[in-house]
């Protein structure tokens, strides 16, 4: 149950945020310039960034710390899901470190 759900996060997670992105590249292109100056250009978005790289770094060694302390092979590639973002990265590592558990539990 909770495999199908983690899947179903990872879905949400990247169609969710690139609903906003791809659109604002088809008008502006990959500006990274403008994009770093728009996502800071208020206090109010300022504040969500700001938000979303703490959790970002947080979530970076939560997979390391995690991913070490289970055995998980490739953590590497739940941080590929940063390339979206969090909201792809977290329910991707729980998705595999869930995974990883019931093979553990079916091996002992």
């Amino acid at each position: 149950m909770r495999i199908k759900l983690y899947a179903f996060l990872c879905v949400l997670g990247a169609l969710l945020p690139l609903c906003s992105f791809v659109p604002w590249v088809l008008v502006h292109g990959f500006d990274f310039f403008l994009l770093i100056q728009a996502a800071f250009n208020t206090p109010i978005s300022a504040f969500a960034w700001i938000d979303v790289l703490a959790s970002a770094a947080t979530l970076i060694l939560f997979i390391f710390w995690e991913s070490k302390r289970i055995g998980l092979p490739r953590p590497w590639i739940a941080l590929c899901g940063l390339a979206i973002g969090v909201s792809l990265a977290l329910p991707l590592f729980l998705l595999l470190r869930e995974k990883h558990l019931i093979q553990l539990s079916n091996k002992g």
